[in-house]
């Protein structure tokens, strides 16, 4: 079986209509997973023009980027690796309690006989996975 611990990507950057509220979600949504947010740059000193604001985890640097105001993309679909089984079901609790819209709860899935997700909407319909391989 491939390594599900290699890494691909370096950052991630996604539009969101209302930075507030998308900020409050995800940082509900990802404390169980380790990841926090780092940077909340105004608009007046980030390139774009637009508030960002980005997440990692500790000891790391930010990889995951909301932009203020940006159209957000059709079909999106964001996944976040979990270290255990129990961290996607936190994340899940978390991310509903945060106001995410069920998008299927916790459990094994087909991809693989491991592969155990859970799937919320974000305040954008965006929809944001965590997943353990183990």
């Amino acid at each position: 079986m491939a390594n599900f611990q290699s890494i691909i990507l370096d950052h991630l950057n996604i539009g969101v209509t209302d930075i507030v509220r998308s900020t409050s979600f995800y940082q509900a949504a990802l404390s169980p997973l380790g990841i926090q947010k780092f940077f909340d740059i105004d608009a007046s000193r980030s390139e774009s023009k637009q508030q960002i604001v980005g997440f990692g985890k500790e000891n790391d640097r930010p990889v995951f980027w909301l932009i203020d105001k940006q159209p957000v993309g059709g079909h999106t679909h964001i996944a976040f690796a979990a270290a255990s089984r129990e961290q996607v079901d936190s994340f899940y609790l978390a991310a509903i309690k945060a106001g995410g819209i069920d998008n299927g709860q916790s459990g094994i899935r087909y991809y693989h006989p491991n592969y155990y997700g859970a799937f919320v909407l974000d305040p954008d319909g965006i929809n944001v996975e965590a997943v353990c391989h183990s």
